[in-house]
Order: structure tokens, then C-alpha cells, then sequence
């Protein structure tokens, strides 16, 4: 190239000095033909100026001829106007007329004729007359021919309309003569000007002609001269050609050196890419076969299970199977680039790798997403991210939802459809299955009965608020189901940007800046790469001739070297600013984890549901309050204090009681996991206790008095590493440990030996929970007490007037209702304190109320009404038109600042969720015990109306009982089975009914009607509501107690046993209301009649209640101990296999009593038959289970329903149908096995039991059935006049060798709310920490009168398990047997809840 440049160099002078040659000469020629123009363009000059001349002349001359020119144009065209006819006409006058002969002679004269009208006749008989006058040499009349006809002319009646008057055709030869005289006359002026203008044109020719060779000697000197000018342009050209040849060699050495100083740097690169590109297309088979069964399966999984699906099972099978893949695979790596992901990030997707997985799914898949987003991280990430592409939002509540998703198909718009349920619109289909039909170049769809053309830049987003839905397999086929619920780490993230935002604003906006730097830096990086690479591959020729390309590489080299530093630079101010902004990590990891305690909570209840965006303000708020410090580590704990409380605070708002005291452990329990302070192990044992299936293994129970469900526990107890040794320690201490589990309160006694020493706050409560389950809760309390502080046990009191304050005019105001309780009342109170009273509107929700409640929000919002929409349960099916309504009306639009909505439901899961989570919630429940439901009561009564009757004393005596027996009856729920079989909603109105007509009847009669009160209150008023016979029971005993003469008769009249609960003497109001407050805050059972073991069993109850819900409440997924989920549940439910008996011969056994088909036989093979059906059910479950857990099948619901109950130590309700039970899986397997040994043993010897094991049948009011018959057909009687007569065994059971004459005994029955003294035979009081006394055989005996004794004698139902409402669509009671009932009277056991249970919770 340089050696080409110095020759072209050489010619380029060459080229140069012709150049000026030529110039030299064209000067010369340029001057001649510039002095040969000059004397052209004057003589050019002059002769226009007689050009001038003869154009006046002409014009003079072509003037005078216009004058004439007209009339003989007329005459002309009148002439051609003639038809022979008309000629004929004149021809045909023998005598014409004188004007017509005068016309004619003028013609003859004209014409140079004899002027005779023969002559003319003749003439006129020419064919060509006509044509000869219009061809007449009209320019040379003789002078002599004028003057004649100048004679005719003048005379006054020869004029064209005169003489048309006679005839036509003279008229137009009138008009020709007269033409001809005009024109003659006129032509013999014009002639002389004519002859001059002659003249003058023949000299201007000849003028012309000298100027036009003139001009063409000019024009050759000027073709000459733009010869020489082409000749010069063209060397100059050549020379240009050159310049620019030598110019290109020049740029190109210079790019050359560009390109190789460039690329000499991306070679590297290049190089280090091509053998990455090279390793990773190897790898392409096994990455595209993981990220495609990604793509396709992994949506809807949390990311623990995603990993362990893509690297426990897809890698290793694929590495088995020797298909290449990536050893690091990731599918976020695989699929999506670090500069888009940025992007996502900036646009709001979190910046955790779940959620980055998440985004890949929903861009890349092929079938539209449908994204589980329960707290709208999703949406706000698709309205960020197609904001720019005019994305459309719709729901299925828009009546117009079709229509815009037909526009969006047509123009390529996005469409984000939002609040989905568990079922998707049917008119969707077409666009979820992507039905499209191709007709020439148009691509086209079906929606509902049109046909739209498909934009392929259409793009369609789904979302769901629900948390956990269940979608049919065609829905999961249809669209790619894509799980958004939020991750802690994400959140974590989210939270301390946030905080460091709000602490620390300087370092967040530079942490903001440097992550939007850094990724437009390697977007730019990218950007200039590519770039480069697509110059390269499209450039054609050299690429040196490329200015764009090498102008790019320099330009991207330069960029790329600046970017590079800059990124390095802000590589290490990002790494600073995170470690500055890490110090605030504490603080976001603890309100993450609160967040998602929170959000647990609606695992629970339907109705305790929370939104991420009311969170984060709640976090911002607690920010922006909490004490200030200087010191970081202060400013932390002070604000994770106020935070953590403001948490506490903000939910219990919206959580029934039984719920807050779970909800403060869950909190401090996950607070104390996040810091590293508790057993893991410990603390699952503390939730699910003890499991043993088989006891044969186990160590023998070396005290009496521990139940064999509490040995269970210790031993178990025993396995962890920190209890080593403490089944042994009861052989030990056994005394010291029977003192510590008598004691009132075992959690505050020290325990025996060393375990004081050397157990720590959750060791002792695991000891507690499994020897005294009712202390729990105290146990409980105390634990948030210590690690978190009291307040976190005492919820906040809810007052309505500070929810107003914390409201605004968006947000609903939600009433989470309870029975018995109306918060219409108190929500008045607050409207009139609130000045809104004239302003508020109530509706109670029902059929056909939806227009009014829509019509009521609409006016509401514009007008500043409050609103209460009462029992939105009882209006499920509008509840998604009112999510939508409070979403336009509140959300969308602006309302009036004074507007407010309040709502009031029970819970249900149909309720909608983007009003509870936008909503305040409050729940309401009646008070808590005798004194604060009396006083309640108190406080309806009036002062005015008080006393409303004339018998005062009475009326307010037994106003008083009323309220007593009211609180008693609501308040006796606590005591659970042992209160009322079945919970009874009774409520306020039942209470005012009762007083009303306490009133009236006391006014009515004299005489005070005790039994017409007592039937109304107690069996139509309060009974209306009790649907159990032994219910009714209870109530009646309470009215028969108080309602008698001896309430009025007797001053201070006991209503209880108990000294503190009496009617006190008349007085005012103020002094019932007075005496009510000196009561007691807690109620002693025997206020209700119960014993106090009574309350024990209740608070068995609520541990038992706390304890699983907490287990509910347990990630899905957990490894302790090394050993998985999976794991524990194949060891338990192989050990479960392993201990279930075989089926019973049940043929065999048919063949062995076909003989002797008996009632009881008849008994004993239905029970065989029941049992082999379960055995067989849980044999098959179990196998089904372990091959769904190794993956051989798929997991159905139903074997995921086992799986969970297997892990919980719980019995699947598959096994349950058989029979009702409460026992956890361990003590039902031993349960069952005992049950089916008993059937085993009957069929094998075909003789019955001696004692029967009641509760081992299955249906056992059917044997009992069976027994009654075969007395009848012994004693030959009918079975319907059979009855029951009951006697107690004083014998032990070995001493029960043979069975009685008549009826059967029966063992194993248990005794709840009672003892039972063996040598008297009748009912005791319970022995203290006794809830369940083992009864005696009893002999079933079959009699035909019954013997009824009005005393001493205790009719006691008999309960197959302790719920004695029933279950499983079976009642639980099976008979009603007769006991003696002691020193007390039976209305002492009824208030006691006795009965007989015939199997046990464990």
C-alpha cells in the first residue's frame, strides 16, 4: 500500500501541470467569445427595436380589419347556415318580392354579373352559389363595385332584419353584401399599411439573418471553449481520483493500524469466547433438556424444591445416563442475561434467585403465565416492565374484559389479568391454548364469534392473589403456573432498602445510582460487543474501507476501557456502601421474619390476611418512631423493639383470642431460630411429643400414677442428646418426680435431681408438655415473658375511635364476627361520638340486597357517608363484585375524606382477599367469664326502665339469676365436652327476650309462674337453640336451680356452691353493677357446678389446640437431625406396616358359624368385614405412599393427606372412616391392633369374649342390638319391650371367668367428670389431676321393666370417643347407663358433665 501511494503520488503532479495548460488556453478562448457576445447582444438590441415597429404596423393594419372581421364571420356562418330548401325558396318567385330582388341584383353587382333577377335566377340554380360567395375575393372589389353597392347599402330598409322579414335566405345574402361592402372599404385602408409593413419585415430579415450567423460564430467559439472546460474537468477529475486514491491509501494504512491496535485486545476475548462458546454448545443437549423440564415443571415449587429437582434428580439422571451438561448448571445463566436482569430488578422484581427464576419463566415460556402472587410482587413487576407498551389491566369482573382483550390481540398490546380464582373465564381458551388459524399472510384467532387478526407482539399476564391455590390439570396445561410468593431473602433485600433509605438516604440514592450505572455500564459493554461483532459479520469487502466499523471498534475500545475502570471503581464503592448498608441487616432480617409470621396466621383462619405494601408502611412508620441513637447497634435494638411490638399491636387487632398467644410464641420462637438460640430438635419434640408404635421395645413405666401417653413422651424424650438418662431418673427420684406432677404449678416447682441444674427455659417446658400438657400455656406465657417481654402477652384493648384515626377514606374497615356478638351497637355509638351519625347507613347483606349495598358505596364516596355492610357471609356470591367495587371506588378514584366502609363477616375463605389485605381488621368476641358478662348485660339495662315492672323486689331478683344463668350458660363453653356436648351460639337477644318476658309474666300473675318461665326461657327461648338431648339436660337443671321460690324467700340466696356468687338485696341499679365489679376476674369451675380438674382438661385442650396449629403453622420442608421429611415419614410408616396385623379369614370364620347364625355371629362377621376393609386400606396406602415418596407414582391428594399426617404423628383421615378416633397414630395402631386381636381370637375359637372390649367394636350400638335379640329369642319375648338394667362388677376382671346367665359384661369403659369408688359402687368426686377414672366391668343386662328410681340413681350417657357431638357423620353417643350416684344427686353430675367414654383421646 505505501509503494502504491508514492506512484500514485507521482502521476497525481503529472495530472497537475496539464491541469494548468489547459487553464492557460480556455482564459484566452474565454476572453474572444466574451467580446464576440458583447457585439451580438447590441446588435441584437436594435433589432428588437424594429421588431417593435413592425408589430405596431401589424397591429394598426390587423385593428382596422377587426372592425370588419365580425359582421363578415356572421355573414359566413349565415351563408353555411343556408339550406337548399331556403335557396329554393327565393328560386321558386316567378315575381319576387323588391327587397329579395334587391338583395340579389347587390349579389350580381358583387359577384361582376348582369344585375337582372333572371340573371340571378339562373345563379342561383348552381349547386356551388352558396360555396362560390363564401370562397369570394373579397380583396380586390373594384372601387366602382363599392360605390354601387355603397348605394344599396345606405338605403334604410337594406338591412339583414328587414329583409328577413320577407325571406330567410335573403336575409343572410343581405348580410353577405353588406359584409363585402364593410370589408372592401376597410381592406382598401389597411392595404398601404399593409405594403409598409412589408417592407419593414423584409429588412428585419435580412437583419436576422446578418445576427443569426453572428450567433453562431459565438456558438462555436463557445462549444470550442466548453470542449477545452470538459477536457480540463475531466483531468481534474483524474487528478481528484488520485488525490483520493493516495487520500483512501492513507486512511486505510491508518485504519489498518486501527484495526490491528483494536482487535488486537479483543483477541483475548474473542479467543476466551469462542472456546467458552465451543464447551458450552457441547453441553447444549443436558442444559436444553433441564431448562426446558424447568421451564415446564418447576413453576409452581418454592426454590428449596426447585433445587432439589434440578440438582438431586434431572443432573444426576442425566450424568447416569451420560448426556453432556454443564457441571455448574444454572438455569437463570442458561437462559436470561445479566443486563436484562438488571433491568427486572430496576422495574421491582426482587433481586433473589427465586425470583429471577420466576422472571425467566414468565418471558421465555411458550405458554402465558399464571403467577400465584399473593402479595403482588408480580404486578407491580409486569406494570413496571410493559409500562412502556401501553399495558392493559383488566379482571374478570369487567363486564368489558373481552373487549379489550380483543384490541389488545388485534394492535400487540399486553394485557395483565389480575384476581383470578381457582377457575379461569371459558372464553379465555382460545387465547390460552394460542388457537390460531392462518389465512394467507394473516394470522387469526376466534374469540367468543369473531374473528381478530393475532398481533404477534400480543403478550398475556395471569394473577392470582390466592396463596394456595389448587388449579385443574387443564388450567396447568394450558398455562405456565409460576409460584411469586415472597421469599425471605428477597424481602430481606427489599426491607433493608427500606431502612437504609430511611437511615441512611445519602448511601441508598448512591446504592441506587451505582446499581442503574453499573447496569447501563455492562449494558453499554454488551451493547458495543455485539455491535462489533455484527459489523464484522455483515461487512463486505474490505474491512479496511469500513470507516463505521473501525470508527465503532476504536470508539468501543476507548468506551470499553472506560467502562471497565468505571466499573471496577464502582464494583468497590458498591462493595463499600453494602458493607456500610449490611450493618442495618439485622434490622431487616427480623421484620422479614415477622412479615412471614404474620402471613402465616392465614393458614389458620381465612380471614387473617395481611398485604406486603400495608406491611412496608407499618415498617416505615416504626422507622420513622422508634428512639433515635447514635451508636448503631443501640439504634438497632431500639428500633427491632418498637418494630417487633408494633407487629404485635398491628396484627392482634385482627385475631381472635385463642389465636394471640400463638401468635406472640410463633413470633419469639422464629425470632430465637433467626439468632441461632434455639434447639431445633427441642423445639419440634416441644410441637409433636413422643411417637411410639410399639411398646414391646419400650422401658416399663415404673409409676403408677404417670399415664402410659406421658410415659410415651419421656421416653421419647429420652433419645435427645440433651435429656440422656431421664427415664431413668423416675426410677431414680420417683417420688420427688410424683411431688413435682402433683404440684399446682410443675413449671415454677424445681424438678428432681439434677435436671433443675441443667435444663434450660425450653427443656423444661418439653418436660412440662409431656407430663402435664395443661400447663403448656402458662409454660408458654412465661417463655415470651423472659426472651421478648410482657407486653407481648397482654394484646392491646381495641378501641374503635383510634381504628378511625388509623383509617383512611381507601381503606375498608372489617368486622371479624364471633358468636353472639353485633358490633352494629358499638359502631353507632362511635358515629354519634364522631358527629356521623346523620351520615351513616346500615345494611344487612342477604338476597337481593347487592343493588343497595352498590347504590349506598356509590353515594357514600361522593357524599362522605359511612357504610356498614353487615353478614358479608351471607352474600358470598357478590363478594367478587364488591372487591371490585372497593377497588374502583376507593383505590382508583379519590372518596370523600370523611367516607368510610365498614364491613362486618364471619370467617370464610370466600371472603375477598384484596379486601382483607387492604382492609383493617378487628375481631370481635364476647368478654371472657361470669363477672364480665354480667357486667356487660348490666350495662343494657336502663335506668329509666329499671325496674319495668310493679313486683320490683321479684322482677330485679330475677333479673339478676337471668343474668347469672346467661353468663353461666355462654361462659360454660370453656369446659368443652364437660360444658356442652355441642357449642350453642346463645347470644344478647336471647337474653332480652328472657327479660321481656320476665317482665311480663311477673306483672301478668300474681302468683309467680315458675313453670310457664322456666319452659319459655329454658325450653323455647335458650332450648331453641340446643339440639342435644343431655344439653337440654344441663339447661334445665340450671333454671330448676334458679328459678324457685327460694331465690325470692331467702335473702342472699347461693347461686352456686360457692360462697361468692349469691343475689344480692334489692337496691339500685348502681348497687347490682357495683357488686358485680367485687366478683372474682377468674372463674373457679365450681361456679358452673364443675370440678376443678374440669379446668384441666380445658387447658389440655388448648395446649392441644395450640400445639397443632403451631405444627400447621411448620415449613413443608425441614431437615433435622440429618434426616429429611421424607425420610421420618417412610421410617414411621414402615414401622406402621410392619405392626398392622393381617386380614381376619373372613370366609373361614363364615364357614365356622354358618351353623349357628346367631345375632352376635351375625355382629362378628360385619366387624371382620369392616376391619379387613381398613387393614387392607391402610396396607395399600402405605405401600402407594412409599412409591409415591421414591417418585414411582404420582403423589395424589389423597397420599399427600397421608404423608402430612404420617409426619404430624396424626391418624390420615382415609384410615378414620372406619370408626371415629382422636388418637394420635401411635396409640391408634397399638388401638387397633388390640381391636382386631380381640375379633381374631372370637373367630378363631367361634366362642364369644367372656368380658366384651366395647369400644373394640366398631358399630357398637349394633351389638348391643345384637345382645338384646338373643335374649328375646331366649326368653321368647319381643326385642322392642327389652330394656337395660346396668350393675358394676365389685370383682376384678380375672375373677370373671364365665360369662352371665343374661346380657354380657362390659370392660373398658372410662368415667370422664367423675370417680368412681369401687367397694360402694357409685359415683365420687374425681381424685385431683384424675380427668378420666377407669370403670369397672359392667354387666349389660337385659330386662323387661326397668326399674326407675327418682333417687340416688344417675342416668349417664355413654360416648364412643370423647367428642361427644360425634363425628364423621356418626353421632358419638351410644347409650345411656344407669349409675348410682352417691352422696350427690344426679343434677350434681349433670352440672359435672359425667359420662361414660368408651375410648380416649391417647
Amino acid at each position: 500500500m505505501s509503494v502504491e501511494l508514492e506512484e500514485t503520488k507521482v502521476q497525481l503532479a503529472t495530472f497537475q501541470k496539464e491541469c494548468d495548460d489547459y487553464l492557460i488556453i480556455i482564459v484566452q478562448q474565454k476572453r474572444d467569445a466574451e467580446e464576440q457576445e458583447k457585439t451580438v447582444a447590441a446588435h441584437s438590441v436594435k433589432i428588437a427595436e424594429e421588431e417593435a415597429k413592425c408589430k405596431v404596423l401589424a397591429d394598426a393594419a390587423q385593428k382596422d380589419l377587426d372592425e370588419a372581421l365580425p359582421a363578415l364571420e356572421e355573414a359566413m356562418k349565415s351563408l353555411e347556415a343556408l339550406r337548399k330548401q331556403d335557396v329554393g325558396e327565393i328560386k321558386a318567385y316567378t315575381k319576387p318580392p323588391e327587397l329579395v330582388e334587391t338583395v340579389l341584383i347587390a349579389v350580381m353587382i358583387l359577384r361582376l354579373s348582369e344585375p337582372t333577377w333572371a340573371e340571378a335566377k339562373r345563379q342561383l340554380g348552381d349547386p356551388n352559389f352558396i360555396k362560390s360567395l363564401v370562397n369570394f375575393d373579397k380583396d380586390n372589389i373594384s372601387d366602382k363595385t363599392l360605390k354601387r353597392i355603397g348605394q344599396f347599402c345606405s338605403k334604410p330598409d337594406f338591412k339583414p332584419d328587414v329583409v328577413g322579414r320577407v325571406s330567410f335566405a335573403a336575409k343572410s345574402l343581405c348580410m353577405w353584401v353588406r359584409a363585402m361592402e364593410v370589408y372592401g372599404r376597410i381592406f382598401k385602408v389597411v392595404e398601404p399599411k399593409k405594403k409598409r409593413l412589408n417592407d419593414a419585415n423584409t429588412k428585419l430579415a435580412e437583419k436576422q439573418a446578418s445576427l443569426a450567423e453572428a450567433r453562431a460564430k459565438l456558438q462555436a467559439v463557445k462549444e470550442k471553449l466548453e470542449s477545452l472546460q470538459n477536457q480540463y474537468e475531466e483531468k481534474l477529475v483524474q487528478k481528484e481520483e488520485l488525490r483520493k486514491k493516495a487520500e483512501l491509501t492513507e486512511q486505510r494504512l491508518d485504519r489498518a493500524a486501527k484495526l490491528v491496535q483494536g482487535l488486537g485486545g479483543e483477541r483475548v476475548r474473542w479467543e476466551a469466547s469462542v472456546k467458552n462458546l465451543e464447551e458450552m454448545m457441547g453441553y447444549l443437549v443436558g442444559d436444553c433438556l433441564v431448562g426446558a423440564a424447568f421451564m415446564s415443571y418447576a413453576g409452581p415449587f418454592l426454590s428449596d424444591y426447585r433445587d432439589e429437582l434440578v440438582q438431586e434428580t434431572w443432573l444426576k439422571q442425566i450424568r447416569e445416563l451420560n448426556i453432556p451438561c454443564n457441571p455448574s448448571y444454572s438455569f437463570v445463566t442458561f437462559l436470561s442475561k445479566p443486563t436484562v436482569v438488571r433491568d427486572w430488578n430496576i422495574q421491582g422484581l426482587p433481586s433473589d434467585p427465586f425470583s429471577t427464576e420466576n422472571g425467566v419463566i414468565v418471558t421465555k415460556s411458550s405458554r402465558w403465565p399464571l403467577m400465584v402472587d399473593p402479595q403482588g410482587q408480580a404486578i407491580k413487576w409486569i406494570k413496571n416492565m410493559e409500562k412502556s407498551k401501553s399495558l392493559k389491566v383488566i379482571d374478570l369482573q369487567q363486564p368489558d374484559f373481552l373487549r379489550t382483550l380483543e384490541n389488545a390481540v388485534q394492535f400487540g398490546s399486553p394485557v395483565l389479568l389480575q384476581n383470578v380464582g381457582e377457575e379461569l373465564d371459558p372464553s379465555l381458551g382460545p387465547i390460552l391454548n394460542k388457537s390460531l388459524i392462518k389465512k394467507g399472510n394473516r394470522l387469526i384467532i376466534r374469540l367468543g364469534d369473531k374473528e381478530v387478526d393475532y398481533n404477534a407482539d400480543f403478550k398475556f399476564y395471569i394473577t392470582t392473589k390466592l396463596s394456595n391455590p389448587h388449579y385443574a390439570p387443564e388450567i396447568s396445561t394450558k398455562t405456565t403456573i409460576v409460584n411469586f410468593a415472597v421469599k425471605e431473602q428477597g424481602l430481606e433485600d427489599q426491607l433493608l432498602g427500606i431502612v437504609v433509605r430511611k437511615e441512611r438516604p445519602e448511601l441508598e440514592e448512591s446504592k441506587d445510582k451505582l446499581v442503574v450505572n453499573i447496569a447501563s455500564s455492562k449494558k453499554k459493554l454488551a451493547d458495543l460487543e455485539d455491535e462489533i461483532l455484527r459489523l464484522l459479520s455483515t461487512a463486505q469487502g474490505s474491512l479496511l474501507d469500513d470507516e463505521v466499523l473501525v470508527n465503532t471498534l476504536q470508539s468501543s475500545k476507548k468506551t470499553s476501557e472506560d467502562v471497565s475502570e468505571q466499573l471496577v471503581v464502582a464494583q468497590q464503592t458498591e462493595a463499600k456502601i453494602d458493607a456500610a448498608r449490611e450493618g442495618y441487616r439485622p434490622c431487616s432480617r427480623r421484620a422479614a421474619i415477622l412479615f412471614f409470621v404474620m402471613n402465616d396466621m392465614g393458614r389458620i383462619d381465612p380471614m387473617y390476611q395481611f398485604s406486603l405494601d400495608a406491611y412496608i408502611e407499618l415498617f416505615s412508620n416504626s422507622i420513622d418512631k422508634s428512639l433515635k441513637h447514635p451508636r448503631l447497634e443501640d439504634r438497632i435494638q431500639n428500633l427491632n423493639d418498637y418494630h417487633t411490638f408494633a407487629v404485635y399491636q398491628y396484627t392482634c387487632r385482627g385475631l381472635f383470642e385463642r389465636h394471640k398467644l400463638l401468635f406472640s410464641f410463633q413470633m419469639c420462637a422464629k425470632i430465637l431460630e433467626s439468632a441461632g438460640k434455639l434447639n431445633l430438635d427441642e423445639y419440634n419434640f416441644f410441637l409433636r411429643g413422643g411417637i411410639v408404635l410399639d411398646r414391646e421395645a419400650q422401658m416399663d413405666n415404673p409409676c403408677k400414677w404417670l399415664s402410659a401417653v406421658a410415659w410415651d413422651n419421656i421416653t421419647e424424650l429420652d433419645k435427645l442428646a440433651s435429656f440422656m438418662g431421664i427415664a431413668n431418673s423416675f426410677e431414680q427420684y420417683p417420688r420427688d418426680w410424683h411431688q413435682w406432677f402433683t404440684s399446682a404449678e410443675p413449671e415454677n416447682t424445681p424438678l428432681p435431681g439434677e435436671w433443675e441444674n441443667s435444663c434450660n427455659e425450653l427443656q423444661r417446658m418439653l418436660i412440662v408438655r409431656s407430663m402435664r400438657p395443661d400447663r403448656v400455656p402458662f409454660c408458654v406465657t412465661t417463655f415470651i415473658i423472659n426472651n421478648l417481654g410482657s407486653k407481648f402477652v397482654e394484646p392491646p384493648v381495641l378501641r374503635m375511635s383510634e381504628v378511625v384515626e388509623d383509617s383512611t377514606c381507601k381503606i375498608p374497615l372489617i368486622f371479624v364476627l364471633s358468636t353472639g356478638v353485633d358490633p352494629t351497637n358499638a359502631l353507632l355509638t362511635l358515629a354519634e361520638q364522631s358527629g356521623m351519625d346523620k351520615r351513616f347507613q346500615a345494611l344487612s347483606l342477604g338476597q337481593g340486597q347487592a343493588p343497595i349495598a352498590k347504590r349506598m358505596i356509590e353515594n357514600g364516596v361522593k357524599e362522605g357517608h359511612w357504610v356498614f355492610l353487615a353478614n358479608c357471609h351471607l352474600s358470598l356470591s357478590w363478594m367478587p363484585q364488591l372487591d371490585k367495587l372497593v377497588e374502583e371506588e376507593l383505590q382508583v378514584h379519590t372518596p370523600h375524606k370523611d367516607f368510610r366502609l365498614w364491613l362486618s363477616s364471619t370467617p370464610h375463605p370466600g371472603f375477598p382477599i384484596a379486601i382483607l389485605q387492604a382492609g383493617i381488621k378487628m375481631t370481635t368476641e364476647p368478654p371472657k367469664g361470669l363477672k364480665a358478662n354480667m357486667k356487660r348485660l348490666y350495662q343494657m339495662v336502663d335506668e329509666g326502665s329499671f325496674p319495668r315492672c310493679q313486683c320490683d323486689h321479684k322482677y330485679k331478683k330475677l333479673l339478676f339469676t337471668l343474668c347469672f344463668f346467661h353468663s353461666l350458660l355462654i361462659e360454660r363453653r370453656k369446659f368443652l365436652m364437660l360444658g356442652w356436648n355441642i357449642i350453642y351460639g346463645f347470644n344478647d337477644s336471647d337474653f332480652e327476650v328472657s327479660e321481656h318476658l320476665l317482665s311480663i309474666y311477673l306483672d301478668e300473675y300474681g302468683d309467680t309462674p315458675w313453670d310457664a318461665l322456666k319452659y319459655l326461657i329454658a325450653g323455647v327461648n335458650y332450648g331453641g337453640h340446643v339440639t342435644d338431648d343431655f344439653d337440654r339436660r344441663v339447661l334445665y337443671t340450671y333454671i330448676s336451680e334458679m328459678f324457685n321460690d327460694e331465690i325470692l324467700e331467702q335473702p342472699y340466696h347461693k347461686l352456686s356452691t360457692l360462697d361468692t356468687y349469691y343475689v344480692p338485696k334489692d337496691g339500685s341499679l348502681q348497687s347490682y353493677k357495683e357488686y358485680i365489679e367485687h366478683l372474682p376476674t377468674g372463674d373457679h369451675p365450681e361456679a358452673f357446678g364443675q370440678h376443678p380438674n374440669a379446668d384441666i382438661a380445658s387447658q389440655i385442650k388448648e395446649t392441644r389446640s395450640l400445639l397443632e396449629t403451631l405444627v400447621s403453622l411448620q415449613p413443608q420442608r425441614s431437615v433435622a437431625q440429618g434426616e429429611s421429611k421424607e425420610d421420618k415419614v417412610l421410617n414411621l410408616s414402615a414401622d406402621v406396616l410392619r405392626h398392622v396385623p393381617d386380614p381376619i379369614d373372613y370366609e373361614a370364620t363364615a364357614k365356622l358359624v354358618s351353623d349357628d347364625m346367631n345375632p352376635l355371629n351375625v355382629v362378628l362377621l360385619q366387624e371382620i368385614e369392616r376391619y379387613n376393609s381398613l387393614l387392607k386400606t391402610i396396607r395399600s396406602s402405605l405401600v402407594e405412599l412409599e412409591k409415591g415418596i421414591k417418585g414411582l407414582v404420582v403423589m395424589s391428594s389423597e397420599l399427600e393427606e397421608v404423608f402430612s399426617c404420617i409426619h404430624n404423628a396424626q391418624v390420615p383421615p382415609l384410615w378414620g372412616k372406619a370408626y371415629p378416633s382422636q388418637k394420635a397414630l401411635g396409640s391408634w395402631t397399638r388401638d387397633l391392633l388390640q381391636r382386631v386381636e380381640q375379633f381374631s381370637t372370637w373367630a378363631t375359637t367361634t366362642h364369644p369374649p367372656v368380658l366384651f372390649w366395647l369400644s373394640g367394636f366398631t358399630f357398637p350400638t349394633g351389638f348391643l342390638t345384637a345382645v338384646l335379640q338373643t335374649a328375646a329369642r331366649k326368653n321368647n319375648v319381643s326385642v322392642d319391650s327389652l330394656s337395660w338394667e346396668f350393675q358394676v362388677s365389685h370383682l376384678d376382671d380375672s375373677n370373671l371367668t364365665e360369662p352371665p346367665k343374661d346380657g354380657v359384661w362390659i370392660k373398658g369403659l372410662f368415667l370422664e367428670g367423675a370417680g368412681w369408688d369401687k367397694r360402694a359402687g357409685c359415683l365420687v368426686e374425681a381424685s385431683p389431676m384424675q380427668l378420666v377414672c377407669p370403670m369397672p366391668t359392667i354387666h349389660f343386662k337385659p330386662a323387661e321393666t326397668k326399674r326407675r328410681s327418682a333417687k340416688g340413681i344417675y342416668s349417664c350417657p355413654c360416648y364412643y370417643f370423647p367428642n361427644r357431638s360425634g363425628g364423621s357423620g356418626r353421632p358419638s353417643f351410644v347409650v345411656t347407663v344407669d349409675l348410682k350416684s352417691g352422696q350427690s344427686s344426679s343434677e350434681h353430675w349433670v352440672k359435672r358433665g359425667t359420662a361414660l367414654l368408651m375410648s380416649l383421646d391417647n
